[in-house]
């Protein structure tokens, strides 16, 4: 390698994946908890073999203590190596398997000792509690090492103490015991951890599945990426998991469906209400680019499952592209009206010229007298009726275009509508979709008709639209005003469906109704109640004082039901 070059280092530490990370720290748990298991077994158990050894020990002393014939050799016998003291003792020692048996009298002098020479001398342990008449349990380190030791008071006859007994076992023993416990121990511990790492494994492969086998580092970043993303894109965007309850909501999709994070956790009906865009959200309408109305927005849905149950939805906002696709409507049958004027007008002055040449100039006039005449009437009719110019403006434009098409467009007698409409721009989006509709369906057809009548009834504004088109079949009269449903071909600008549905809203907004019924000799009816569409009537003056002589009354407007009784 040259100098240059960039040394390598072996750089120990944890894996970047996840699987590596969950299963190396699961084991070290797992390996963690059975060592600590082990040690707190082992401590209680080494505690109560200790306790055991000198228990057995002090039983040991207790019934050497009270065998008669250790009490009477130490009264009557000196301390030698074949006395009946250290035979007895010994008998006993070999028989209990204990490591020692010393008596002493009460000058601390042995009796009995397995080792011979250390007959007849002073103990190298205080025997004071013993000798006090105090039963003594102990590990401690004497001549013969450590042992666990018990000592009890030796009582003659008459009860009175003459010296004591200590019995030791030794402490190796209890150690070898404990020592033998421990690979059983080990072994179950051992099992305990195998199962623990097996357990690991399979959870750790979960985690790599479920987790795609990404670094701890990945999923942070991506997270990340993910809330930046969703809070930044102009689409709304809406999770549910496997039983349809939202589990995330980004900035666009709260500001579309008009909810907040209250919703995160309800199910779809609860957040969003029962209709169309909860149905579509949830799946129950499939299809792409599917069309929903939420409040004033037009709203284009498209629902993708993931691979655990769940689903994420995202909305697309078309208000202003189904706005634009409307005027473009009105643009379109403005230039039909102005081409069937056009077309009209160059036959009349084709007429005109006809009777100029042939020197008709009564004919002429005549003819020109009757077509402004029919014009004027036209308008005049309308305006009569309908005095809110935006309205009657529709109306005469559609009458042209009608008149192209080869339609009878014909307002009720009945028609009486004031200029005086607190919403005149939704009445027109109203008259103008059903009227539209009215002229599709009867296109074609022989004496094809459409009737418009538009009446009040005190504040409530009544519109009804007849046509003598083949009508609207009884199981489709509720679902012609679904959004999305038509049976016409689309338009170049977008989908159709949405009219009577923007129809029926905006009825239901102002607390009124849109129904469709068949009509009198054939065809469909629509009628449309809008109420309080018009103000409040202004209470009239009161004339506090007389009319002077000569004086003119104030005039007084008729209403519309004057005028329809007239």
């Amino acid at each position: 390698m040259s100098p240059t070059a960039p040394a390598r280092r072996l750089r120990l530490g944890m894996p970047r994946r996840v699987f590596s990370q969950v299963l190396l720290m699961q084991v070290a748990i797992a390996a963690g908890v059975a060592v600590l298991a082990t040690g707190l077994f082992l401590a209680p158990l080494s505690k109560q073999l200790d306790h055991e050894a000198m228990r057995r020990a002090l039983a040991i002393a207790q019934t050497t203590a009270q065998d008669p014939h250790i009490a009477e050799g130490v009264q009557t016998t000196p301390p030698t190596r074949n006395g009946p003291v250290q035979k007895e003792a010994e008998r006993i020692r070999k028989a209990t398997h204990a490591e020692y048996i010393v008596v002493l009298n009460r000058r601390k002098i042995r009796w009995s000792h397995p080792t011979p020479s250390e007959i007849g001398r002073p103990v190298s342990t205080d025997p004071s509690d013993a000798l006090a008449g105090k039963e003594v349990m102990e590990i401690d380190k004497g001549t013969l090492g450590r042992s666990a030791r018990g000592k009890v008071p030796l009582y003659d006859a008459d009860h009175r103490i003459i010296g004591a007994v200590s019995v030791g076992i030794a402490y190796d023993s209890v150690r070898a015991r404990l020592i033998s416990a421990i690979p059983g121990l080990f072994a179950y511990a051992g099992g305990a951890l195998a199962v623990g790492a097996l357990a690991a494994w399979l959870i750790s492969r979960r985690v790599q599945r479920q987790t795609r086998d990404l670094a701890f580092s990945d999923i942070s970043a991506l997270l990340a990426e993910r809330e930046a993303m969703l809070h930044g894109i102009r689409e709304g965007v809406v999770a549910l998991d496997r039983s349809g309850r939202i589990r995330l909501l980004n900035d666009e999709a709260r500001r579309l469906l008009g909810i907040g994070d209250e919703a995160v956790g309800k199910s779809l009906d609860e957040a969003l209400g029962e209709g169309r865009t909860a149905d579509v959200l949830a799946g129950r309408v499939t299809g792409t680019d599917l069309l929903t109305v939420r409040g004033q927005r037009v709203l284009v849905a498209n629902r993708m499952p993931t691979d655990d149950g769940a689903a994420v939805a995202t909305l697309r906002d078309r208000t202003e592209l189904e706005q634009l696709g409307r005027e473009l409507d009105s643009t379109r049958g403005l230039i039909d009206a102005l081409r069937a004027q056009d077309h009209e007008h160059a036959n009349r002055m084709h007429t005109l010229l006809g009777l100029l040449e042939l020197e008709m100039y009564d004919d002429a006039v005549e003819f020109v007298g009757e077509v402004v005449g029919d014009h004027r009437a036209t308008a005049e009719q309308v305006t009569e009726k309908i005095q809110d110019p935006l309205l009657a403006a529709l109306l005469v434009g559609k009458a042209t275009v009608a008149a192209e098409r080869a339609v009878a467009l014909w307002v009720s007698e009945r028609t009486r509508l004031p200029d005086r409409l607190i919403d005149p721009r939704g009445l027109v989006t109203v008259v103008g979709n059903l009227v539209d509709n009215a002229l599709d369906a009867v296109a074609g057809t022989p004496h094809a008709r459409v009737e418009v009548e538009l009446r009040t009834e005190g504040r409530t504004v009544v519109l009804r639209v007849r046509d003598t088109g083949p009508g609207i079949p009884q199981d489709q009269q509720e679902l012609i005003f679904t959004e999305g449903w038509s049976t016409k071909k689309p338009p170049a600008h977008g989908k159709r469906g949405l009219g009577l549905s923007l129809v029926r809203r905006l009825a239901e907004r102002q607390g009124g109704s849109a129904t469709v019924s068949a009509a009198d000799g054939g065809g469909a009816e629509f009628t449309i109640v809008l109420p309080e569409a018009l103000p409040e009537p202004e209470p009239e003056p009161v004339l506090t004082g007389s009319v002077e002589a000569g004086a003119t009354p104030p005039a007084r407007i008729s209403t519309a039901a004057e005028e329809e009784a007239r």
